[in-house]
């Protein structure tokens, strides 16, 4: 069994990441981060993504978290790529990060936040970043 966390570097990612780092460390099981490229990215951002990265296992590795990171080729369809990773690992939980909406926005969730949910095999466990 495993935690599977979509993780990008942006507040709600990192909300994602710190939600499930705290349910791996409670049920004592393994954080599967993945990570989907865009394909589109400059060096710089590759640099950028390596570096948040780097950061990510850092703080895995000092907790004392057994982890894997996982980085997705650009072009992969991430809902699917989550779900693939959920049932490939038995994972017991998906931790997805959700941006703050409108009021309007809320009637619509984003597509792949919509397909985790449905399609998932195990709970879902989605966020939102603290507003401060």
């Amino acid at each position: 069994m495993s935690i599977v966390v979509g993780y990008l570097a942006t507040v709600e990612g990192r909300a994602a990441l710190t939600a499930a780092t705290s349910e791996a460390v409670r049920r004592s099981e393994p954080l599967v981060v993945v990570v989907s490229e865009r394909g589109d990215e400059t060096d710089e951002q590759r640099a950028e993504l390596a570096t948040a990265l780097d950061e990510v296992r850092s703080s895995l590795e000092s907790r004392d978290v057994a982890h894997d990171v996982r980085v997705l080729p650009g072009g992969r369809d991430v809902a699917e790529a989550l779900i693939g990773t959920a049932e490939e690992t038995a994972a017991s939980l998906i931790v997805i990060g959700l941006r703050r909406r409108s009021p309007v926005g809320k009637l619509i969730l984003g597509a792949n936040a919509q397909r985790i949910l449905l399609d998932s095999p195990c709970p879902v466990l989605a966020v939102k970043p603290d507003p401060a």
